[in-house]
């Protein structure tokens, strides 16, 4: 009995997993098949690809690209191939590139009619693009800066004499004291003003002898010398109310009183008692004090937001918590050499106490006039270079289009632009400088192929003869800046002795020139049996045997006859990517090329400024 139990048991299990081998599901049996891998690239540039693993310039691995990755773009329509690390030669089929072996790539219709540059969405995410909308604001700006009371020079006064003389008394002896207006300040003797008066109280008498003549010219001259006396007097500043008291007493008065001109507060003194005078000497010195001046310093990017007429608050740290009205009357039009600041001249209402005294410190708040209607991005959203300003707009789909733009005034973080962008756009606010630079790029590559006599809209048929070097194409404009990202260290002297001065006629020169090299080639070859081979991005691999190059899977091409003797090489110093085999310019920067150090690493080495 337990025996058929037991049978049954396992008849059971035995069918259930035979039952479960045939009717599996079929993606796990299909995940245990290995996938295809059809090359590598950089993670950060999908652009860079590899046959083979290796390692990105920041260090990162290259990931795989499997098969079935791109099933989902055979649906588009292929356009034509392309090299990925030379972009700017092209065909209309699949195949390997002449010069480094890779697969060429498919660019696909639409991608290359779309405006701006087309970026791999894992890009976008790993560099951390941000977008965000131009809208229309209403932009204002509060300036908060420092600034400096000072007198109202409207309202400052000097008192001064016109005559010698004595000071018999000072009414006021001290500097900061309050006056008001028609107090007197002091007492003068002057010989000379008593002698005037004298002479003025002699003409009143004259004049009054001859009212009664029958001598016209006589009463005439009576009142003129009574004139001429009243005038001197007028003229040494001596008040109508003491000339007329002069009249009244009859008698001449020793010494003469000087009286406030304002109700203020005296700034300086500078006469003692029994002082002697001179005539313009300056006595007193009287400010009102009833309006002041604040002298607020402006910055100079800050001067379109200020005009005269705004208004403007003062506060005193002495003062928590009260402010002081006031308004700009005076934009002064020259700077300050030291601080570069302009003065903004603000006139405040001050106190009955005088809170607001000369020399003290303040600090300035200015609100300025609103800006309605202004597109604005913010400010990060910026690319400065010096001669011209970009913002990238995201267009949807992976595209996007640096524009320079026009700017206006700034404000809470965001810029007016006048022109470039409209309402609504989307603009990149975070890793735009990334973007920028692989446009940048991308205008090299299409200055390169159109001055190369090549059209990079339609596909170009493989050369009828490839060789290890792209010896069948004009590459008579090439430079050296258009070279794709990843590409580190290539030798353009092959292609720089085909190029030609000018303009070239498609591929028929350079197809001559091909044959040329490829007979010169070989007969090398056939003259030193040990033909020699080498890595176009990495010189310093050697081997007597064609084949791939260890470090980044290119194949290794013959080395020139003479390269076994001297083999020497040649960078530039601030791009230490660019090597040639021959004395010259750099191609990005001008800058001569120096000898390659015996034993240098053929990695890009720390640049030299």
């Amino acid at each position: 009995m337990q025996k058929t139990v037991i049978l049954i048991i396992i008849s059971v299990l035995l069918g259930l997993g035979a039952g479960w081998l045939l009717f599996r599901p079929a993606s796990e049996s299909g995940s245990r098949q290995e996938r295809k891998i059809l090359y590598y690239r950089d993670p950060m540039n999908p652009q860079n690809t590899s046959p083979t693993p290796r390692k990105a310039a920041d260090g990162m691995d290259y990931v795989p690209v499997y098969a079935e990755e791109s099933s989902a773009s055979a649906k588009k329509k292929i356009a034509y191939y392309r090299d990925p690390m030379h972009p700017w030669y092209t065909s209309d089929k699949p195949g390997k590139a002449p010069d480094c072996g890779m697969d060429l790539v498919p660019v696909y219709e639409g991608e290359s009619d779309v405006q701006g540059i087309k970026i791999d969405p894992v890009t976008v995410q790993n560099i951390g693009v941000k977008v965000e909308t131009a809208e229309k604001r209403k932009l204002s700006k509060i300036i908060r800066t420092v600034g400096k009371v000072d007198y109202d020079e409207t309202k400052v006064y000097s008192v001064n004499t016109k005559i010698m003389g004595w000071v018999e008394k000072l009414h006021v002896d001290y500097t900061g004291k309050l006056v008001r207006k028609g107090e007197p300040l002091m007492e003068l003797y002057s010989p000379e003003l008593v002698s005037t008066q004298e002479e003025y109280l002699q003409a009143i008498r004259y004049q009054k002898q001859l009212q009664q003549s029958s001598i016209d010219a006589a009463r005439q001259g009576a009142d003129d010398l009574l004139q001429s006396a009243r005038r001197r007097l007028l003229y040494w500043d001596i008040p109508q109310e003491e000339i007329t008291a002069l009249e009244q007493r009859g008698a001449p008065q020793k010494t003469m009183t000087f009286y406030s001109p304002v109700d203020g507060i005296v700034m300086e003194k500078m006469v003692l008692k029994g002082q002697n005078v001179m005539p313009g000497m300056e006595l007193y010195k009287i400010a009102d004090l009833s309006t002041v001046w604040v002298l607020a310093d402006i910055y100079q990017f800050e001067l379109p937001w200020v005009k005269a007429g705004q208004s403007a608050v003062v506060e005193l740290s002495y003062l928590p918590g009260k402010t002081f009205a006031g308004t700009i009357t005076y934009l002064y039009p020259y700077l300050n050499m030291e601080s570069r600041t302009a003065k903004a001249r603000i006139q405040v209402r001050n106190t009955a106490d005088f809170a607001l005294k000369p020399e003290m410190f303040a600090t300035v708040r200015i609100a300025s006039p609103m800006v309605v209607d202004a597109v604005a991005v913010p400010e990060q959203a910026i690319i400065r270079s010096g001669e011209r300003n970009v913002v990238v707009v995201s267009l949807g789909g992976g595209y996007f289009d640096p524009r320079e733009v026009k700017l206006g005034t700034t404000a809470d973080g965001y810029v007016q632009i006048l022109d470039g962008i409209k309402e609504g756009e989307k603009i990149v606010t975070s890793s735009q400088f990334l973007i920028d630079s692989e446009s940048n790029l991308k205008a090299a590559i299409g200055l390169m192929a159109g001055h190369a006599g090549m059209d990079m809209s339609k596909p170009m048929a493989e050369p009828t003869a490839p060789a290890s070097e792209h010896e069948g194409h004009d590459m008579g404009a090439m430079s050296q800046e258009g070279k794709v990202e990843g590409h580190e260290a290539h030798d353009m002297s092959e292609m720089e002795e085909e190029m030609a001065p000018t303009s070239h006629a498609g591929h028929e020169m350079a197809g001559s020139q091909s044959s040329q090299t490829a007979k010169t080639e070989a007969d090398s070859l056939q003259s030193d049996s040990a033909q020699m081979y080498t890595c176009e991005m990495h010189p310093e691999v050697r081997s007597d045997k064609p084949g791939d190059c260890p470090k980044c899977g290119m194949k290794l091409v013959p080395m020139k006859q003479d390269s076994g003797k001297a083999n020497q090489v040649y960078t530039c110093e601030m791009h230490p990517e660019v090597r040639s085999d021959k004395p010259g310019d750099c191609p990005k920067c001008g800058m001569k090329l120096v000898p390659l150090k015996p034993g240098a690493s053929g990695e890009p080495e720390h640049f030299h400024e």
